[in-house]
């Protein structure tokens, strides 16, 4: 008997614990079905019926984004602005995080305090320095605005360097008793091994910089280097006013490159997380 009350107190937790998880996911995915639902209906018809619910499907909120927003090109200066802070985050960040976890060298415990140090401080605090220095190099307006400030990440360095520490010391020391340089060690065994993480840092940095709204209404003017957040949210005040239909249909067009990318590489995603709070060697 107590055998079989004790499964039964256990069926009705894990019931409970379902039940909460679903009533979590259906608060937390609502919203996201009321904007797909808004950008699928006639603007007559938005406020009408039952809001949970698509009755009558239209694509002409889509069709007045794309006759009066410069929506390509958004969305090519998003595409330039993340592959390129991307790219140069790889080429900064990923020897750095390799030498604070792997070499020896005078400074390399102040240099990870440092890094710690600069996670803790949000950009918006650096704000006003950064945009004087762009100014006086008269990068004010341009791609180069968008892109300098955040080609050094601390919190990619910690990452990878948490991923570094859990490859075994003892593949390094294989590597340096074949004669293979730090550099040759970098490239040929760094760079593949280090895979997940590259490409769970470079999730986190596109979407924290296509989603990024803060920094280009900051330095930028009007819609030449303008990316897809800010071009959109100029359009939404110029145009739209509390025209919700293409509103939904531009904010559903911003995250759908997300949502993309996302379902290509969430695999990689989960085993870089998990590669990264391995064993520290």
């Amino acid at each position: 008997m107590t055998t079989h009350a004790g499964e039964t107190r256990s069926r009705i937790m894990q019931a409970g614990i379902h039940i909460a998880l679903a009533a979590g996911a259906v608060f937390m995915l609502l919203p996201f079905w009321l904007m797909l639902r808004t950008s699928f209906t006639a603007p007559d018809q938005i406020f009408s019926g039952n809001v949970l619910t698509l009755t009558h499907f239209s694509l002409d909120n889509y069709a007045r984004v794309f006759a009066e927003v410069p929506l390509l090109r958004y969305y090519l200066n998003g595409f330039v602005v993340v592959g390129t802070i991307f790219l140069g985050q790889v080429v900064i960040c990923v020897p750095a995080a390799y030498a604070l976890s792997r070499l020896r060298f005078a400074g390399r415990e102040l240099g990870l305090w440092i890094v710690l140090a600069a996670m803790m401080v949000p950009y918006h605090a650096t704000a006003i320095p950064i945009y004087v220095l762009l100014s006086q190099f008269g990068l004010i307006n341009t791609h180069g605005a968008l892109i300098l400030p955040f080609i050094g990440s601390a919190f990619s360095v910690f990452l990878l360097r948490q991923f570094f520490l859990s490859i075994p010391q003892s593949v390094f020391e294989s590597a340096r008793l074949d004669g293979a340089s730090p550099y040759r060690i970098l490239i040929h065994i760094v760079f593949p091994m280090a895979r997940p993480a590259i490409i769970t840092f470079g999730i986190l940095s596109f979407v924290s910089h296509w989603n990024d709204y803060f920094w280009p209404s900051f330095v930028l003017r009007n819609d030449f280097a303008a990316t897809v957040p800010f071009g959109i949210v100029r359009f939404l005040d110029q145009e739209l006013g509390a025209d919700y239909g293409p509103q939904m249909a531009a904010a559903t067009l911003t995250v759908l490159p997300l949502l993309i990318g996302f379902l290509i590489a969430q695999r990689q995603l989960i085993a870089g997380i998990a590669m990264s709070s391995g064993q520290v060697d």
